[in-house]
């Protein structure tokens, strides 16, 4: 029997920043609307009162289990380089910068001098101005050109909101320079009539990594004159370039590094990043150029108060008869009420779509009772929106027009949101990276602020609430990618091939890979070798080979049927879960029922409807061994890791209560089966363990299947992921290893590196998993420790007691970390610096299998 976590869909784009906020970045708009409310007039608490407000109260105020002060820091103040044009030096006064803070002034010396650069300091400490300046004096230089346009730069933003909130700070900013600086967005919102002004008259073009791989680059000779006079790029919040998706951007790049050589040009990088370790490695994998480090934030910032939040345990039992705590969701739509009562301008971050959808509506009935007019400050903001209802969100929270907004890390980046005095968090965000980035869109003015992370009812977030530590006195997450993983690589050599012919000279550029590849490619009829150079064969477009965020193909449309309105779209990664025929959607606080869904099509028909339950997909899931790359020994069994495929079908869906998560009922689906071949870490255990262990074969089953739970749960603490990048199964006799196994593997095909870090940690991995599970104070087993919302065979069986024997028999016979890292270096000749981490985003789906199986 096999018990599964299946991943699925695709979070919105997750980005792991830094730490504490600070005083000045380029200012945007920050005036609140005249009619403001007169809370909001009031004078701003300390962060400390703040938070003694939100726990007056003792049931409140027992929901605090740490509390951390970050106190305040003065800045160090610098001179611009005096290449630095006189007329920008002047424009940045202007915007009311006298000095740069010093790691400003040493990224725009680097610039100046060719060298690439990534600044990787604190949230809010003005990177945005520590590139812009050279970026301007160049494109000012370059307007004195005959042609106008002598020089020109490319800003790369991983969200269209980020590029849109960069655009309007550089025309503010470059306002006194008159027509030197021609700044457009060309994104997939851009009118068709505005691209072709853009392509010929523009010298600053703010775009994503997805139009430059399917419009610029296929489209290079319509952008000849602006790539031959590409004197910058840009890669801001160059962290969120990690995992598979990081290393399609970085082969992006190299494409585009290719294409500005043919035409003359070899532009500088700028990177900003949030402060992670070894930046400069991360920046010259993205890049495949030397990258020189800027990490000593010279910034000053506001106090920061940071509150970790366990919400309560209810009157209510779960499955199995287990305690069951009051959800996240509930919790923080409460707080983001009080807050916005209070006047004080938030941000609540959630981890889902439909998680910011139903705190907005909650929070919206609370206030509505206590003054209508409240409810109407409070929004929620994601992905799959249309452009103009993103726009209006961000006008509305810029002016000051919205007080609180329940948002996905769509709104984690760094879209200048000043004024806030609070973040609320609902659930560990997946990497103490973002949960900086997050709890630093607070304070962006130099005020103090409050931070408060919200505790979901699972083993991680249990963990870390009790266990500070974790979270304040470890660094932030490597960010690490791979550009040779050849699931990436394959169709980026297409691409360039399309883009032009691809000669031996080109491949050192796309890494040692690329030789080995273009056989394959050739004998798949994709590309063709002629005289000297390899050639696109087919008629459609290679860009169109593959999708760089991993989304599986064309969104689909979620349509409102009988009007035939577009209200949105969904991945297609995450349309089996979440938009399948019953399902609920939330859109702009508004409720609809999924009537059907066109996956030839890629639609869905949805209507208008206000049920009091929302829905979670269930699947099932298989896994079979392909190749095993490595092993080493855990006593008398095994630890290994390879390649798998894994077989996924969605089968029912649950209706659960919206507060309370209380089962209401199943419902059966018929949804065809999908198939992934990704990379797995798993562990394996003999009669011999299980006898020591008091394992007989009635709990063996639960007992595997509830360290599968627990250890998906504790991975993110060792791994840049979230649990829903990672899916799990657990097999009492497997049938590729002879033996009870559990497996733990990569949502990604070709993989992104989380089972590899496993592998890598799985001794500090599995004994924060045992400890997980063994100081839970439940009696049997619960969602803190080792039950999971979305297991497919309704967490039975689990054996906690089990489990906890199991996993102190493997650990016993754990190598030393030493033995396991040669072992890992001998046979795979990669080191650390080569893993692979991503954060993709799993979807609700799952679903039992067959007789005796379970899966999360």
């Amino acid at each position: 029997m096999a018990f599964n976590h299946l991943p699925a869909g695709v979070h919105d784009a997750l980005a792991p920043l830094s730490v504490m906020p600070v005083t000045h970045s380029v200012p945007m708009a920050k005036n609140l609307p005249p009619d403001r409310s007169p809370a909001d007039s009031a004078p701003r608490p300390s962060p400390g009162a703040l938070l003694d407000r939100l726990t007056a109260g003792a049931s409140r105020a027992s929901r605090i289990t740490h509390t951390e002060h970050l106190p305040p820091r003065v800045g160090r103040h610098a001179v611009w380089p005096d290449r630095i044009r006189a007329e920008v030096i002047a424009a940045v006064r202007a915007a009311g910068i006298g000095h740069p803070w010093a790691h400003q002034a040493r990224a725009a010396e680097h610039a100046l001098d060719g060298e690439s650069v990534v600044v990787a300091t604190g949230t809010a400490s003005g990177k945005s101005l520590a590139y812009l300046t050279p970026v301007l004096s160049a494109l000012l230089d370059g307007s004195e050109a005959p042609n106008g346009r002598g020089a020109t730069a490319l800003y790369l933003a991983p969200t269209k909101a980020l590029a849109a909130d960069q655009c309007r700070a550089v025309k503010e900013l470059s306002q006194p320079l008159g027509h030197s600086v021609r700044a457009a967005v060309h994104d997939g919102d851009t009118p068709f009539e505005e691209r072709e002004w853009i392509r010929q008259y523009a010298n600053y073009v703010l775009t994503n990594p997805d139009m430059l791989h399917r419009s610029v680059l296929p489209s290079h000779a319509r952008w000849s004159s602006f790539l031959k006079s590409l004197k910058y790029v840009v890669v801001d919040e160059c962290h969120t370039y990690r995992g598979v998706f990081g290393s399609h951007v970085a082969q992006v790049l190299r494409r585009l590094r290719r294409l500005c050589a043919r035409y003359g040009a070899s532009p500088v990088f700028l990177l900003a990043s949030a402060t992670a370790a070894e930046p400069a490695v991360a920046a010259r994998r993205l890049t495949g150029l030397p990258v020189v480090e800027i990490a000593d934030d010279a910034s000053p910032r506001g106090e920061l108060v940071f509150a970790l939040w366990e919400p309560p345990l209810t009157e209510l039992h779960g499955e199995k008869g287990a305690p069951v705590r009051r959800t996240a969701t509930a919790e923080a739509a409460d707080l983001l009420t009080d807050l916005t009562v209070q006047g004080v301008r938030s941000v609540t971050f959630v981890r889902s779509r439909r998680g910011a959808e139903l705190i907005s509506v909650i929070a919206q009935e609370r206030l509505a009772e206590i003054d209508r007019s409240l409810a109407r400050r409070v929004a929620a903001y994601r992905g799959g929106y249309l452009p103009e209802e993103r726009r209006a969100l961000e006008r509305a929270l810029h002016s000051g027009e919205l007080l609180g907004l329940a948002a996905t890390n769509a709104l984690e980046l760094g879209v200048d949101i000043s004024g806030l005095d609070a973040v609320v968090i609902a659930g560990y965000p997946g990497t103490r990276a973002s949960l900086w980035q997050q709890a630093g869109r607070a304070g962006r003015s130099g005020q103090g602020a409050l931070a408060v992370m919200v505790a979901r009812d699972d083993p991680l977030d249990t963990f870390l609430v009790h266990h500070p530590e974790a979270l304040f006195d470890r660094p932030v997450e490597s960010t690490v990618l791979d550009p040779d993983n050849p699931y990436v690589l394959a169709p980026h050599l297409c691409a360039a091939a399309e883009e032009l012919p691809l000669t031996d000279e080109d491949l050192e550029l796309f890494g040692p890979a690329a030789a080995g590849l273009l056989p394959q490619l050739e004998a798949a009829k994709l590309l063709r070798r002629r005289t000297r150079a390899w050639h696109w064969t087919r008629r459609e477009r290679a860009a169109d080979l593959t999708d760089i965020r991993g989304e599986g193909g064309r969104p689909v449309q979620v349509v409102e049927d009988g009007t035939g309105r577009l209200l949105g779209t969904v991945d297609a990664g995450a349309a089996h879960t979440t938009v399948h025929e019953g399902a609920v959607h939330l859109h702009q606080g508004r409720t609809y029922l999924v009537r059907s869904l066109d996956l030839e099509d890629s639609v869905a028909l949805v209507e208008q409807a206000a049920p009091a339950y929302t829905t979670v997909a269930r699947d099932t899931t298989s896994v079979s061994v392909l190749e095993t790359d490595t092993e080493i020994p855990w006593g008398d069994g095994r630890l290994c890791y390879g390649s798998v495929e894994v077989t996924n079908q969605v089968v029912s869906f649950l209706r659960r209560r919206v507060i309370t998560g209380e089962v209401l009922g199943e419902t059966k689906l018929d949804l065809p089966p999908r198939t992934l071949r990704t990379r797995a870490v798993w562990w394996t255990v003999t009669e011999d363990q299980l006898d020591r262990a008091r394992i007989n074969p009635e709990i063996l089953g639960g007992a595997l299947h509830a360290a599968e739970h627990a250890s998906i749960g504790m991975l993110p603490l060792f791994a840049t992921c979230d649990r829903w990048d990672i899916g799990g199964v657990s097999v009492p006799l497997h049938p590729d290893t002879l033996l009870p196994t559990v497996f733990v593997y990569d949502g990604h095909p070709g993989g992104a590196g989380f089972a590899e870090r496993a592998f890598h940690t799985a001794g500090d991995w599995l004994t924060a998993t045992r400890q997980a599970i063994a100081s839970c104070e439940c009696e049997a087993g619960c969602p803190s420790c080792i039950q999971s919302p979305k297991c497919g065979n309704g967490n039975e069986p689990l054996h906690k007691r089990g489990a906890v024997r199991l996993l102190t028999v493997l650990l016993e016979g754990a190598p030393a970390k030493e033995s396991g890292t040669a072992a890992h270096r001998t046979e795979t000749g990669r080191t650390e610096t080569d893993r692979t981490e991503t954060n993709r985003t799993e979807a609700d789906g799952t679903g039992g299998t067959a007789a005796g199986a379970g899966r999360e």
